[in-house]
């Protein structure tokens, strides 16, 4: 029997690939994994200023085309927007990244319902109706040999109680990886594949917001926050693309419905 080489096992090159959420943090170093192997690549936001501004840079240091598309996905129509915009563009989708997360800290006894609903409607409503929208262009690109991907970000979050009083997060990543495992039993018969990364600590915009540095990236010790992990650190870009493009590789053809920790052991300790 035959084996493939590693860069055959592990290629998305020539893939299209859609991450939300994709012009800062987890995101974009998901969007710059697959930009370096290859794929042409679709990031989404917000912000529009942020994304086009991500996406140009993200073009001229991969020597890929990344393209921005912005749109408010905690709102269907954000998601309306966002999904045609793709199929005016594409006529299949390889390869689905949701990422597009929100958070919001309060104390237990003034945390608000707006706080509830912005952090359940980006994290969970938009995953799911993205995914629906966007199946007609994952089917098109779904073989038995090649099934498309569905990848879906959680947080360790939804698997342990959380360190900061965010208590609508936490139970929006553990609905991300129910939706996930209910997707993948029901996709996988369309030859999409769905999964799901649950990342630790990373050096992000968020995580800035909650360890007291009020989203200054640069100006966080990350050092400091890394020493609390098992593994002596925060998370890289390599370890949050690698994980996706495993997913999204002949590698991870035989992956459905997982939800795989990239965390530094925090959940196992």
């Amino acid at each position: 029997m035959s084996q493939l080489s590693i860069t055959d096992l592990f290629s998305v090159a020539g893939k299209t690939v859609l991450v939300t959420g994709g012009s800062r943090g987890i995101g974009e170093m998901i969007a710059a994994g697959f930009l370096a192997n290859g794929a042409t690549v679709y990031i989404s936001s917000r912000k529009a200023d942020v994304c086009d501004a991500t996406a140009a840079r993200l073009s001229e240091s991969y020597g890929n085309r990344c393209t921005s598309i912005p749109a408010d996905l905690s709102r269907l129509e954000g998601v309306d927007r966002l999904s045609e915009e793709v199929r005016d563009r594409e006529n299949r989708l390889d390869v689905l990244v949701n990422n597009a997360g929100a958070s919001w800290g309060a104390p237990l006894d003034d945390f608000p319902e707006s706080g509830w609903d912005k952090v359940m409607d980006t994290n969970v409503k938009g995953v799911f109706f993205l995914t629906q929208r966007l199946l007609p262009l994952l089917q098109a690109a779904a073989t038995p040999e090649s099934p498309a991907r569905v990848i879906n970000i959680g947080s360790i979050d939804g698997i342990r109680n959380p360190a900061f009083e965010n208590y609508s997060y936490g139970p929006s990543k553990a609905a991300v990886h129910a939706l996930t495992r209910q997707l993948a039993a029901s996709l996988v018969k369309r030859n999409i594949l769905v999964n799901a990364i649950a990342p630790g600590p990373f050096p992000t915009w968020m995580l800035s917001t909650g360890v007291g540095t009020g989203g200054d990236v640069e100006a966080t010790d990350w050092e400091a926050v890394g020493a609390a992990v098992p593994r002596g650190r925060v998370g890289t870009p390599e370890d949050i693309a690698g994980t996706a493009l495993f997913l999204a590789s002949r590698a991870g053809a035989f992956a459905v419905g997982e939800v795989i920790t990239c965390d530094g052991g925090i959940v196992v300790a």
